[in-house]
């Protein structure tokens, strides 16, 4: 087996299996271990997880980095022979919950991936990062007594990975450890920060909105309602529609004028839309180089520019752009679009961004950055305006901290800006051409 892959991915997580199958238990080393079908919904099958975390995580740095670029495996539901797995839909953070009373709230963050049996069964793998210069000592933090001697766990016990097994850690060990953590600290990271797509420019919008916005009123004072059964079309409206279409002069003059006293809300949503629907999405793509990040913490700025939520091309809608003067109401009342909701994006999702001071601010955190893999965010996200129509380029700066670690590594670039898009030629490609 090449023990010189990052054992992340699909095809790196079937080498080791296939290797496992091949020879069994004598795959284990300091880096890998094999257990059989363990029940990780009983107290016995985390311990044995929570034992080998415990004991990769206080591994010295040299030891680590001689195979699969320091990180370690365990593989569960596999053997000499065969790989009859574990009961499929085990639950990431069902898991981290359990291991965490045995490894405290400072263990440093690992990683699951899976290769599928059948569709019942499936292998799981358990994946440790490396360990880091300056890192602490991980002791077990709760007791537990198990069938066999060698399966207990100690409140307050260090365990270590020996060269295929894990045990409390002898008095030298306890002292390379304490060397470890009062070491010179974590190496500096170095880190490539690429920009995917393309801060946008516009010219003419605000005006192209004002000349629209004119338009809607200039229409809705043409426009004469029949003035036949005036009573019954209204009463009709009002039973349907739940708001009644304006009949009379008097009240075609209140909502004229409510419409103009919500004009600049309006305009600020409508522009919004405008530009989510109509412009390219923005993505960032981040690479650690040699060096594995925990917890990082991201902001990336984009000085003189404006960030909104970026929307599919399908959702554009022309009463969103223009509030009309009298909007149509859904039959049943449905008073909002479920695409306003953001639904799809998870409580843990890792991206957001805001604008603050004139500036675009995007806050990146993921749960890791790993040595020399790229991480990338979606381009589905939001989209980038520069303030400046005649703004060619832009500046970025980026701030990156990382959990345990007091240093702060900054970068900045000068990134180009897309050529100028007219106003009303976006209008007519997005809303006009596809209507």
């Amino acid at each position: 087996m090449d023990t010189g892959i990052i054992p992340l991915g699909e095809r790196a997580l079937r080498q080791i299996l296939d290797h496992v199958i091949a020879v069994g238990d004598e795959a284990e080393t300091n880096y890998l271990e094999v257990k059989g079908p363990l029940d990780l919904a009983a107290a016995e099958g985390i311990a044995k997880v929570a034992k080998f975390l415990l004991g990769v995580a206080n591994r010295q740095l040299r030891d680590a980095a001689r195979h699969f670029h320091g990180y370690a495996v365990l593989v569960i539901g596999a053997q000499k022979g065969e790989a009859p797995g574990v009961p499929r839909g085990v639950e990431p953070h069902e898991l981290d919950d359990r291991l965490r009373p045995y490894l405290g709230s400072q263990f440093p963050s690992f990683e699951y991936g899976r290769i599928t049996v059948n569709e019942d069964r499936e292998v799981l793998f358990v994946i440790a990062p490396p360990p880091q210069d300056g890192q602490t000592i991980f002791p077990c933090h709760k007791n537990y007594q198990g069938a066999k001697r060698i399966d207990n766990l100690e409140d307050g016990a260090i365990y270590i990975r020996g060269a295929s097994n894990t045990r409390p850690a002898r008095s030298g060990e306890v002292l390379a450890l304490v060397e470890r953590a009062c070491g010179a600290g974590k190496a500096p990271i170095t880190l490539d920060v690429e920009v995917l797509g393309r801060v946008n420019r516009i010219d003419r919008l605000d005006e192209l909105l004002a000349d629209l916005y004119a338009f809607e009123e200039e229409e809705f004072l043409k426009h004469k309602p029949a003035a036949k059964d005036a009573f019954s079309s209204a009463m009709l409206s009002a039973s349907i529609l739940g708001r009644p279409e304006p009949t009379t002069i008097d009240e075609r003059a209140q909502r004229l004028a409510q419409w103009r006293h919500n004009r600049g809300e309006n305009l600020g949503k409508g522009r919004a839309h405008f530009l989510g629907v109509t412009l390219t999405g923005v993505g960032i793509r981040v690479t650690s180089r040699d060096r594995f990040v925990s917890k990082p913490h991201l902001i990336v700025t984009f000085h003189d520019c404006e960030a909104l939520a970026h929307r599919d091309a399908d959702e554009a809608d022309w009463t969103k752009v223009v509030e009309p003067v009298v909007r149509k109401q859904h039959p049943y009342g449905l008073a909002f679009d479920p695409a306003d909701l953001h639904i799809g994006r998870m409580r843990d999702y890792p991206v957001s961004w805001s604008n603050h001071d004139g500036n675009a601010v995007v806050t990146l955190a993921p749960e890791s950055f790993r040595p020399n893999i790229p991480w990338t965010s979606d381009q589905d996200d939001y989209v980038l305006l520069a303030r400046d129509p005649q703004a060619e380029t832009v500046k970025l700066t980026w701030v990156l901290t990382e959990d345990g670690n007091d240093a702060n590594t900054t970068g900045e670039l000068k990134l180009p800006t897309n050529a100028a898009a007219d106003a009303a030629e976006l209008l007519k490609s997005t809303f006009l051409d596809n209507s």
